[in-house]
């Protein structure tokens, strides 16, 4: 490695000749070779990487499987080093060959003598502010992480509570009607109902059409009255519970007549009794099979969300995870909020990390809502552009002025209220969709309209 070498690389700006001499003495030119390690994780940062051409991929493990999360491609970009100021300072990521070419590799304590020797007073000066930032980063992002966390279990056992505690219900009014069903067909047995007037009256139970939606409140409350003053006319004791299912199923005075033709004297309530049980037992049945329906669509949107069986990088449908987005904020997406989608049908799908892109969607989202404070009408379409796919989530809130706008991927820059934000959503949001996909995060915002638009590379 020669002092040449190093001349053009911007970090150096500022030093002599002699200077960089220096360093190049005190350290040595390693090569960098494609798919191999210069350093690792978690190790000590010994020692200083300075990348002279080629390029370097800075991988991570995450969730049990390694990430790139940033390569290192400009000349004069440089990695750990961190001991020349930090005593712990460890690699954050393994240094993996991605493009053959060179790096100049300086011992930390190399490095702190130069730094010392020059810059005693930087050396101060960068040690304090490494130990408050990773200690102020640290606290804010793992409360962050809570509170994203807590926000989301709690929204989630809200959703899962609903279909959940209607199964409960309908199981309970399963068993009351299954126990009246043989009292029934014992009554049945002592009113001397021959063989065939039971099977005309399972046909005419079979001809009650099912209804294809739930009926108007007010039109099933007056069926159930004219049911019940048929039933009282006609002697049956208990007309209030058999009117009741009777009429929620559709059933009318019409069949009931027909029904009377069949069942003569004391034989009339405890038929009319059956039918109202078998007809409630498959209304039942349909109630549990809806809510643990909507069980398991709520397990697959939190897999969906989570993507916990799937790799990290990965061939994925953008708009699957929106949806399952949408359903973990459904909480937050009631009252006031109107929710519209334009989604592309045909739209490709994109390589990504299907997790971290949840949490972009995650933040717009959340963001979006918050904007319009309960009240107003949020969009969420995709489309497609040449080599890209596009993501819009637009809100009718109060919109962002232009100096929020210049500020708004600021990390630790918030306009909410003190403890209702940490200014990191859209930091957060920005490296994902920049740094780990190589796409775009800009906002477009009016008074009244505020649109966050992502491009991903497709």
């Amino acid at each position: 490695m020669r002092v040449e070498d190093l001349r053009p690389l911007a970090l150096l700006d500022g030093l002599d000749d002699d200077q960089v001499g220096q360093l190049v003495s005190d350290g040595e030119e390693m090569p960098i070779v494609p798919g191999s390690d210069l350093f690792h994780e978690g190790e000590h940062a010994d020692s200083w990487w300075v990348l002279v051409d080629g390029a370097l991929d800075l991988v991570r493990a995450v969730g049990g499987e390694e990430t790139v999360v940033r390569r290192m491609d400009t000349p004069g970009q440089w990695a750990g080093g961190f001991r020349a100021w930090d005593e712990s300072g460890v690699y954050l990521a393994t240094g993996r060959g991605a493009v053959p070419g060179r790096m100049l590799r300086v011992p930390a304590e190399a490095l702190r003598d130069r730094l010392q020797e020059w810059f005693p007073f930087g050396v101060h000066l960068i040690a304090g502010l490494y130990a408050t930032a990773r200690s102020i980063e640290s606290t804010v992002r793992q409360r962050q992480s809570l509170v994203t966390l807590g926000t989301l279990a709690a929204g989630f056992a809200h959703e899962l509570n609903n279909p959940a505690a209607a199964a409960t219900r309908s199981v309970d009014a399963l068993d009351a009607v299954c126990s009246s069903l043989p009292a029934s067909l014992r009554r049945l047995a002592d009113g001397d109902l021959t063989p065939e007037h039971f099977a005309q009256l399972d046909e005419l139970r079979l001809q009650v059409a099912p209804r294809t939606s739930k009926p108007d409140p007010i039109r099933l409350a007056d069926d159930e009255e004219e049911l019940t003053t048929w039933l009282e006319r006609h002697g049956v004791e208990r007309a209030w519970t058999i009117a009741a299912p009777l009429a929620s199923a559709g059933v009318d005075v019409a069949w009931c007549e027909r029904a009377a033709e069949l069942l003569v004297g004391p034989t009339l309530e405890p038929g009319l009794a059956w039918v109202a049980s078998t007809l409630s037992t498959g209304a039942l049945i349909e109630e549990v099979r809806e809510a643990t329906r909507r069980i398991s669509e709520l397990v697959a949107a939190v897999k969906s969300y989570t993507q916990l069986d799937r790799a990290a990088m990965q061939p994925l449908d953008v708009t699957e995870g929106l949806e399952s987005t949408l359903v973990m904020l459904g909480h937050k997406l009631r009252g006031g909020i109107t929710v519209v989608r334009e989604y592309d049908a045909a739209l490709p799908r994109v390589e990504g990390y299907a997790g971290e892109l949840n949490q972009v969607w995650t933040n717009l989202v959340d963001n979006a809502v918050d904007a319009m404070d309960g009240e107003g009408t949020l969009r969420v379409v995709t489309r497609r552009e040449p080599n890209a796919v596009v993501v819009e989530i637009g809100d009718t809130g109060t919109g962002m002025p232009p100096e929020v706008v210049a500020r708004a991927f600021e990390a630790f820059y918030t306009t909410k209220d003190v403890g209702k934000g940490t200014g990191l959503g859209l930091d957060i949001a920005r490296r994902i969709v920049v740094e780990r996909h190589r796409g775009e995060l800009e906002i477009d915002s009016a008074p009244g309209r505020t649109v966050m638009r992502v491009r991903l590379p497709c």
